[in-house]
């Protein structure tokens, strides 16, 4: 056995203070202000475990929200007991898109309403003596969690600005809301079309993100009709709790809904200018995120 050298004693492990394998990032302050993967730091050649695990959770609820049927009937139920509700009952319709397998594998199945959705619209059509101004439609799209978590409170600030009248604008006359199971964006212009309103406005389950798998949209289509392109449609993305909020969102959705009936028109014609505060084209250094004093 090799000796130690009285010179070079051999070190004491016990003694050694433990060192953290974990690099921080200097940029992980900046993790207050978005929810942003970014400022992760790194151990060894790799992110921490601890941000690993955090990814894999947050695809694991990405994934929940497209596969999670939407509660059609509860849902209907807590629309009915509200109070700004229309009179007539919601509708419950469905896709072209039996389930969610075909729903994933055929897009253009979620756009089109099946044979039994499109005869209950037309007979519901027969028995009125007017059109309606304006169709809501509540679509499961990408995400039902997106639906349950966002429709009511948002709805809770659309409707009553839609049905009080004001010194600008008249009430909107509304359709009997609409449910639609396994549907995409563009399911709403046919039944916009079937209801005989003049514009229809589809709250969408968006695409889930690792951030946001409860993230609503709002579609907004001025005379629907079958076989409209997206240029027809106006949007509004982010509506969540940690997004868009609500009150806000109400109030994006009344000046482009009061702006497409004055102007009868919508999609890439109807801009949101809703933000007063933003300079367009008026300064030299044509920076759009300057704004007035």
């Amino acid at each position: 056995m090799d000796k130690v050298s009285p010179t070079h004693p051999m070190p004491d492990y016990n003694d050694a203070e433990p060192t953290n394998p974990v690099h921080e990032n200097p940029w992980e302050r900046l993790k207050d202000f978005t929810d942003a993967r970014i400022g992760l730091g790194r151990s060894g050649i790799s992110v921490p475990t601890k941000h690993l695990l955090a990814f894999q959770l947050a695809h694991a609820r990405a994934q929940d929200a497209v596969h999670t049927p939407l509660e059609t009937e509860s849902l209907i139920s807590k629309l009915t007991a509200c109070r700004w509700c229309p009179a007539e009952k919601p509708i419950r319709l469905h896709s072209k898109a039996d389930d969610r397998a075909m729903y994933l594998q055929r897009p253009d199945f979620g756009r089109l309403l099946d044979e039994a959705s499109r005869a209950r619209l037309i007979e519901h059509a027969q028995q009125q003596n007017d059109d309606y101004d304006l169709a809501i439609v509540v679509v499961d799209g990408l995400s039902a969690f997106a639906i349950e978590e966002n429709i009511l409170p948002f709805l809770d600030e659309l409707i009553p600005a839609l049905t009080q009248p004001t010194n600008q604008e008249a009430p909107w006359k509304l359709a009997p809301i609409c449910v639609v199971e396994q549907g995409r964006v563009a399911i709403g212009d046919p039944v916009g079309e079937l209801l005989n309103a003049k514009c229809v406005l589809v709250l969408v389950g968006e695409r889930p993100g690792l951030s946001s798998p409860d993230s609503l949209g709002l579609y907004l289509t001025w005379s629907p009709r079958s076989g409209l392109t997206d240029a027809y449609r106006n949007c509004i993305s982010n509506i969540r709790r940690a997004g868009l909020n609500y009150p806000e969102a109400s109030r994006k959705a009344m000046y482009l809904l009061n702006e497409a009936r004055t102007r009868k028109l919508s999609g890439v014609n109807l801009k949101d200018r809703t933000d007063e505060s933003v300079i367009e084209h008026h300064n030299t250094n044509n920076n759009f995120l300057i704004s007035k004093s």
